[in-house]
């Protein structure tokens, strides 16, 4: 696979919460990055490793959960192209949760020495990563406040059109309908409910002529009843610059 599709990936997410100057793009361009192939389902990286690389997904979904002793595991985000899970491995040494994919995936592995060394190059890319993270941690206060104080059918809106919002930045999401690969067992994980249950809310919200799920897409079938019951505010996401 060419090189400059990689970089793009991340590249082009980037822009949408930093200015990036063109010595900044060619920095991260010069970045030398080993492209692996991973079937769905794999762990890419398990709670406990110490990991030597980040993880950079150009294509593919992942996903980052915990698992408790009785053999429970909740899914605490959905990642997708473009983005870095496991950037904070760079500086927390041991990972405390897993990363696997969800999906077929294209990743490419940027060895931690290499980052550090382009941080100590390059002071301004060093910020865009550390906005980076900052951002990453608005989005887990998010999903707590989503899993702990919302009911089940707003989670699981909530969970939809923030998927959406961040597909559609990366033109990965036009018109009424997103990919979304999770299954109901793993819908259920990422709300913190039983597959049973999350089985009965995919019902409401199609009963309810909100929305529509097949084979691994949702299709928006009321934009206003889905932006309601979803109590969605994008500041949290930080698509911006200036935000």
């Amino acid at each position: 696979m060419p090189s400059d599709p990689i970089r793009a990936a991340l590249i082009r997410r980037l822009r949408v919460s930093s200015a990036i100057a063109d010595e900044d793009v060619k920095e991260i361009e010069a970045l030398p990055i080993s492209v692996r192939q991973y079937p769905a389902e794999t762990a890419v990286v398990r709670d406990g490793e110490r990991a030597s690389e980040c993880c950079l997904i150009v294509d593919g979904f992942c996903v980052r959960s915990r698992t408790i002793a009785s053999g429970r595991r909740q899914i605490l985000s959905l990642q997708i192209p473009g983005e870095i899970p496991d950037l904070m491995s760079l500086f927390l040494h041991v990972m405390d949760h897993d990363l696997t994919t969800l999906t077929p995936a294209t990743l490419g592995f940027i060895s931690h020495d290499n980052l550090r060394r382009l941080h100590r190059r390059s002071p301004s890319v060093a910020e865009m990563f550390w906005r980076d993270t900052l951002i990453d941690s608005a989005m887990f206060r998010e999903w707590i406040v989503n899993v702990g104080q919302r009911p089940a059918p707003a989670r699981l809106a909530h969970v939809m059109i923030e998927l959406r919002e961040r597909l559609r930045l990366i033109g990965r999401a036009e018109g009424d309908s997103f990919e979304m690969p999770l299954t109901q067992e793993q819908i259920g994980e990422a709300l913190g409910i039983t597959a049973v249950h999350a089985n009965r809310v995919i019902k409401q919200v199609r009963q309810e002529g909100i929305l529509e799920f097949n084979r691994g897409r949702v299709t928006v079938l009321d934009e206003r009843k889905f932006q309601e019951l979803a109590d969605f505010d994008g500041r949290y996401l930080h698509q911006s610059p200036t935000l």
